[in-house]
């Protein structure tokens, strides 16, 4: 071999190698790039670096839209009104243009005003009284008024739902309470009146939210990263279905946290995602499961930013067999159920037969190995059983309440704060899921605490 055949050799050589480099540059920018679309990256993440490609998408105009109703408010009852304020003309012009007043006015604006003062402060005294041996004797405070503290029941839960449900941190509630009410309150003391006066009473509404989903035939879950400075990490758990929503705060992300909010003897279904502790909790107590399709089909388009072609195929030919499966299951209703039977199977076999055989690459073993075995039947559950969702949307959306929470309030610093969120997330989420009023729940809660005579809230309405 000359010295032209040796050069030749040595750049076919480089080339290769520079090739070979590309393909593994491509694929790290594809994993920096990875965003909701195509992973398990929460929707949030695109704020950081939005995708332009989603800007492509018209916009409609904000506000009412062409051919809608016109939605308008309920006027007030005479009954409602507080207070009426009459506007006249001035004297000089109803003297130049010789009017008369007559005996009626009409409406023209109702309007909604907040009083200068916006508390009462409601001093309680004790009666004296003087027995035959000259000896004074008071009259005993209720004991519900000694336990309310400085702040009434209707304080408190006004307290406990700025914090819970208007997303406050406390330097904010502090804020308010000192800018809008007029009224001088430390933040330590916010936190007190949070932690000590209603989380206890909302004990007993989370401890039925969490019975009705140990018993409840589907339940989906998902956790998210919880932050608190005295743990390590600590993780958000959520399960929910149609009439509960259940969060729970550990520091733990194990299959262990499951059991212990579920339950070894559950016999539901669970809704989840392929985490590691799921598919441990299933696997151990030999629980039916349906995971997320949404899930996979980002994974699955995230194999399309790669740069290998093979790759890039087997990802478009396993979204198209998926596009007209989830197609055939859209229409069950509306099929014969024999024929939807067999074209449901049919296509079953034709996503397995081409998820099982994946070209050479990890991330297409991945996703090769969740359809081994028995794991295939985790995802087909839904194709079986009626009511079972393919997706474990419903549980992501129940669990975004807490994530806004968790990044406008930078998360919590004790024990007893994580105790009074979970508490106070599960009582706001569940009511919104029956339509009810969190602040007259919390009220009524406070109020049954501090007096027994009066019966306690329940959380699920029959």
């Amino acid at each position: 071999m000359d010295d032209k055949d040796v050069i030749i050799a040595r750049q076919q050589k480089e080339i290769e190698e520079l090739r070979a480099l590309v393909a593994q540059l491509r694929d790290k920018i594809a994993r920096l790039e990875k965003n909701s679309s195509n992973s398990s990256k929460p929707p949030s993440s695109d704020i950081v670096d939005p995708q332009s490609a989603r800007t492509k998408k018209k916009k409609r105009k904000i506000g009412g839209q062409k051919g809608h109703p016109k939605h308008t408010r309920r006027p007030f009852s005479q009954d409602e009104v507080d207070r009426v304020v009459i506007h006249t003309l001035p004297d000089e012009e109803i003297r130049r243009r010789g009017l008369i007043p007559l005996d009626e006015t009409e409406v023209a604006l109702q309007q909604v005003d907040l009083p200068e003062q916006m508390f009462d402060v409601i001093e309680h005294h004790v009666q004296l009284y003087e027995d035959p041996n000259g000896k004074v004797v008071k009259a005993k405070l209720p004991k519900d008024v000694r336990k309310a503290g400085l702040f009434s029941p209707r304080m408190t839960a006004l307290t406990g739902y700025l914090k819970a449900r208007g997303h406050m941190s406390y330097s904010t509630l502090q804020a308010f309470f000192n800018d809008v009410m007029n009224l001088e309150v430390c933040q330590g003391f916010l936190t007190k009146v949070c932690t000590r006066k209603l989380s206890p009473a909302l004990q007993l509404a989370y401890a039925e939210a969490a019975e009705r989903i140990r018993n409840a035939p589907i339940v989906g879950t998902d956790e998210t990263g919880h932050k608190n400075p005295a743990y390590k990490s600590a993780w958000t758990w959520c399960q929910q279905t149609p009439e509960a929503v259940f969060f729970h705060i550990s520091p733990s992300r194990a299959s262990q946290v499951l059991l212990d909010i579920l339950g070894e003897d559950f016999s539901g279904i669970v809704v989840c995602d392929y985490l590691s502790a799921n598919r441990k909790f299933v696997n151990d107590c030999g629980i039916l499961v349906q995971y997320c399709w949404a899930h996979l089909v980002r994974d699955i388009k995230f194999l399309m930013t790669l740069s290998y072609r093979a790759v890039q195929r087997w990802a478009e030919a396993l979204l198209r067999i998926l596009r007209k499966l989830f197609e055939i299951w859209k229409m069950r209703h509306q099929r014969h159920p024999g024929r939807y039977q067999r074209a449901i199977e049919k296509w079953r076999k034709k996503f397995l037969q081409k998820v099982r055989k994946p070209p050479n690459h990890n991330e297409a073993w991945n996703i090769r190995d969740r359809f081994k075995g028995a794991n295939e039947k985790g995802y087909f559950l839904f194709l079986e059983q009626d009511g079972v969702p393919p997706t474990n949307n419903g549980t992501e959306q129940a669990i975004r309440f807490v994530v806004i929470d968790r990044r406008v309030t930078q998360g919590t610093r004790s024990w007893a704060g994580m105790r009074f969120c979970e508490r106070a997330w599960t009582v706001v989420a569940t009511c919104d899921r029956h339509r009810r009023s969190v602040f007259q729940f919390f009220l009524d809660a406070l109020q049954a605490t501090l007096n027994p005579s009066i019966p306690y809230p329940k959380l699920i309405p029959a």
